[in-house]
């Protein structure tokens, strides 16, 4: 069973974040640390799947992530970038993954907002957890437990490469109403 088959008609999504201990995921547009590891990692989840991004994280990023249908949600119905497909509803962007690989294979990868948006209908999240709590203004919102499962649970220690410990997680939707 792959992370997102809980129920693909009811939670049709994946959510995949990096989140220090206090939640922070961004400062000033960008990520508050360089995990490759994790990088390595976000890429083999996302590959080749829709992925629902809000416009700053967008613009965080500034390119379209290859070998991914890049579907970024904003308010602006001006806004456009080279590679991407605007939405502006998160339906709009389940509706637009639907044409291009299919909302059970969507990932919502950011930013604070869109993932708020997204709780109510991911039926599984990867979660790294970033053993720090940096300073920032983008945040995660954690996952109730009532309604969430950890199934999956990898350690990397602090080395040369990572000047943090992260632990990357995998939850899956257990709760019955969505809640």
């Amino acid at each position: 069973m792959d992370a997102a088959s809980t129920d693909r008609g009811r939670w049709p999504v994946t959510l995949v974040v990096a989140a220090g201990d206090n939640g922070v995921i961004g400062v000033d547009g960008g990520l508050p640390w360089h995990l490759p590891d994790d990088l390595r990692h976000f890429k083999r989840v996302t590959m080749g799947r829709p992925v629902i991004m809000g416009r700053r994280t967008w613009d965080e990023r500034g390119t379209p992530l290859p070998g991914r249908t890049n579907i970024v949600l904003t308010r602006d119905p001006g806004w456009s970038g080279t590679g991407a497909l605007r939405v502006g509803s998160l339906e709009e962007a389940l509706e637009a993954a639907d044409g291009h690989g299919g909302r059970d294979r969507a990932a919502v990868i950011g930013g604070g907002v869109v993932y708020r948006l997204a709780m109510a209908i991911a039926g599984a999240a990867w979660v790294t957890r970033v053993h720090a709590s940096p300073d920032g203004d983008a945040t995660f919102p954690e996952l109730d437990p009532r309604c969430w499962t950890r199934v999956e649970a990898r350690e990397h220690a602090r080395d040369e490469r990572h000047a943090h410990a992260f632990t990357i997680e995998r939850w899956v939707r257990v709760d019955a109403d969505g809640a």
